[in-house]
């Protein structure tokens, strides 16, 4: 009896509980997994930059697609709505009552009889329901497809959709806004592309070659962080001709952005370089005849990628903010260009501020997009580091 007992008991003490093989089964799969596996998991669990990866990856689709999102093309004009106020959606009519299907106003034209100002209000004799993929201005998608469709619009109406307002031309702003997100947003991915091949390069050969290589290139770095700047960035700008197209503009601007903002990048890949060098795995890869910009490709740089990726994203943010500074005060891209910096220029005069505040919302999107790169970057920077 007694053998029954002790064999019972035993068997008690080595049984688990669902959560603690489940808590096993985790630890199991944390030590065979690879870092980026690491790296995915810990990025999880910070919410904040889950939210803002989910909202980037709104803003590139919307830049993507802005033909086909925008109520119309950024160049069409309203002339009798200049400078006209965001339009309210509603649901409910006094006449009609509730309506499922969302509609706005009409806009009629009043003048102040102090200020002598023009100001819109709603007409509600005038009711324009909202429709999904309506016909308008047509476009070519990516300059490939030709189409007529836009997600959003007036039905059976060519009045206009202004949900955002329009500037002095009376140029829709929502419209706008979202072609703009295509410049600015891939200034940035692009500005950074161009900064990442200089850093890692220049940045690779001065930690791994040494020697007058390094000299020369820590004191061209010092020489460029020494400069300010905003002054450099405005300098450089302005020397680009007058005469160029806006396209050669966008390029010259983003190696501008990128000839000055590679040095924090070669820093750090320099000070990670020089830590490897001599380790083991390095010593082996250079005995076996392989060349230097293979070690450093294949071996060095990979060893600290998660580095790089976080030092990329949080890059990103302060080129957006350089492009639009420059086309805000006219030294970047130039109308007829739509960038969120260009919207901006209208917002320079403070009396047409006042009585047009809606001309400031470029400004909001602006401040979202960088943001959430920070809070992105935030994710990574402590994904990064996973056994943390």
């Amino acid at each position: 009896m007694s053998a029954m007992t002790n064999i019972a008991s035993r068997l008690r003490r080595t049984r688990k509980t669902k959560p603690e093989r489940k808590e096993k089964s985790k630890l199991e799969n944390v030590e065979v997994a690879s870092q980026w596996q690491l790296m995915w998991w810990k990025f999880k669990k910070h919410k904040l930059a889950v939210v803002a990866a989910i909202v980037l990856l709104l803003f590139y689709l919307a830049a993507a697609f802005c033909e086909f999102l925008s109520p119309t093309v950024p160049a069409m004009r309203y002339p009798e709505y200049k400078n006209a106020p965001p339009q309210k959606i509603h649901f409910v009519d006094k006449q009609d009552g509730f309506s499922l299907r969302p509609f706005v106003y009409g806009f009629k034209e009043e003048i102040n009889k102090e200020t002598f100002l023009r100001t819109f209000v709603e007409d509600t004799s005038k009711k324009y329901p909202i429709a999904f993929f309506t016909k308008g201005e047509p476009y070519k998608l990516w300059g490939l497809f030709q189409s007529e469709t836009h997600l959003i619009g007036l039905k059976d109406s060519e009045e206009a959709l202004v949900l955002l307002g329009t500037d002095k031309l009376g140029r829709d702003m929502l419209s706008r806004i979202i072609y703009g997100s295509r410049i600015s947003l891939s200034f940035g991915l692009l500005g950074i592309v161009f900064t990442l091949i200089l850093g890692l390069i220049l940045g690779g050969f001065s930690g791994y070659l040494g020697g007058v290589t390094d000299t020369v290139i820590q004191r061209t770095i010092d020489l460029l962080i020494c400069i300010p700047t905003i002054p450099l960035w405005m300098t450089l700008a302005a020397a680009l001709p007058r005469d160029w197209t806006a396209l050669q503009i966008y390029f010259g601007m983003i190696l501008i952005f990128s000839i000055i903002g590679w040095t924090g990048l070669a820093r750090v890949v320099r000070g990670k370089i020089l830590s490897l060098r001599e380790e083991d795995f390095t010593m082996a890869a250079r005995l076996s005849g392989a060349t230097d910009m293979r070690i450093i490709r294949k071996h060095l740089l990979p060893s600290f990628a998660s580095y790089i990726i976080v030092s990329t994203t949080l890059s990103i943010p302060a080129t957006i903010i350089g492009e639009t500074s420059l086309s805000f005060l006219g030294l970047g891209l130039q109308a007829p260009v739509v960038s969120w910096g260009v919207l901006l220029q209208d917002s320079q005069n403070l009396e047409t501020l006042a009585h047009h505040p809606w001309l400031l919302i470029p400004a909001l999107f602006i401040v979202v997009a960088v943001l959430m790169f920070n809070f992105l970057g935030d994710g990574l920077r402590d994904a990064a580091d996973p056994y943390k």
